[in-house]
Formats: structure tokens, C-alpha cells, sequence
């Protein structure tokens, strides 16, 4: 798996329309191994082929509205995290995506001004104050701030790790 990525950090917007559901994010025929870097060779695979091959650590994957509904798989956003995408930002989500990414510390923002953002532009988010900055227009993005808990879970890679640290002290 690629190492967590500082959603800080500037990368490279791929743009993603609205509805676009977790077969599209990692087709269901792929679905055959739970490992992360495995999955990410098939991310977008029939919407986007040349994402798996040209995305890099540190990207983001901008949408607009209900990203990730479908299937309540945790394949999709452990495709993501397996690519090196430092976080999601859209102008919703689906409640089970936003949960599942959550869980593997993969951080989204909700951002209504997301659709305002283009396909290469350079992005970071701030998921402490819920702000996404294109550093490409100099414009900032007001998003849903997390909350703290869910914030922690993300800082400390997820559900597990957070879990992990909690039980050993």
C-alpha cells in the first residue's frame, strides 16, 4: 500500500462528474483480492483508463454530487488509498463511501464549490478548519469541516490503527 500521503500537500485534481458509484470507481469484476495496491491497478479502469496508470501519490479525485454510492464494499476507497490519493473532495457522497473512507483514513471533504475545481488544477485540503485550496486559480473552497473524532481517525490512518493505538495506550 502506498504510504499515507499529507492531503497538506498540493497534487493533481482527476475530476470526476456526479453519480458516480463504486463499480465505476473499482469495476465489480475486478473485485477479486482485498489488497490495496492490487485494486488501484483497476481504479476508474472503465471511466478513466489512464487513471491507474498516471495517477501518482499525493492526487486527489474531485467529484461532484453522491460520489461512491452503490455497493457498501470497502474495495472502492481501498482502491483509492492504494493509488496514493491523499484525499476525496466532493459535493456529496454517498453515506456508506464517506463511512468505508473514513475507516481506512482516507480523508473527504464535503465541498459544495467542488465543481468549480478542473481536471489538473493543483489542490490540497485542510480537513481541521474543512477548507480545499486550488493552488492553480488561488481560489479557496469552504467544505464541511470533520469532526474531531472522525479527524482523529483519519490522522491516525483508521478505524484499526486508531483502534490499535487506543488499546495499547
Amino acid at each position: 500500500m502506498s504510504a499515507q500521503t499529507d492531503p497538506s500537500e498540493a497534487g493533481r485534481a482527476w475530476v470526476f462528474g456526479d453519480n458516480i458509484d463504486t463499480d465505476q470507481i473499482t469495476p465489480s469484476r475486478f473485485i477479486v483480492s482485498s489488497d490495496p495496491e492490487e485494486l488501484a491497478t483497476h481504479a476508474f479502469n472503465d471511466l478513466r483508463p489512464e487513471f491507474s496508470e498516471e495517477v501518482a501519490d499525493g492526487d486527489f479525485v474531485v467529484a461532484g454530487e453522491n460520489f461512491g454510492s452503490g455497493s457498501s464494499r470497502e474495495h472502492s476507497p481501498l482502491s483509492l488509498v492504494g493509488a496514493g490519493v491523499s484525499g476525496v473532495v466532493a459535493q456529496s457522497f454517498a453515506r456508506i463511501f464517506f463511512r468505508n473512507a473514513i475507516n481506512l483514513g482516507l480523508p473527504v471533504l464535503i465541498c459544495p464549490g467542488a465543481d468549480a475545481i478542473d481536471d489538473g488544477d493543483e489542490v490540497s485540503m485542510d480537513i481541521d478548519a474543512g477548507v480545499v485550496h486550488n493552488h492553480t486559480t488561488g481560489e479557496q473552497y469552504e467544505a464541511e469541516a470533520l469532526p474531531e473524532f472522525l479527524q482523529s481517525l483519519v490522522e491516525q490512518g483508521g478505524l484499526k490503527a486508531y483502534t490499535k493505538a487506543k488499546l495499547e495506550g
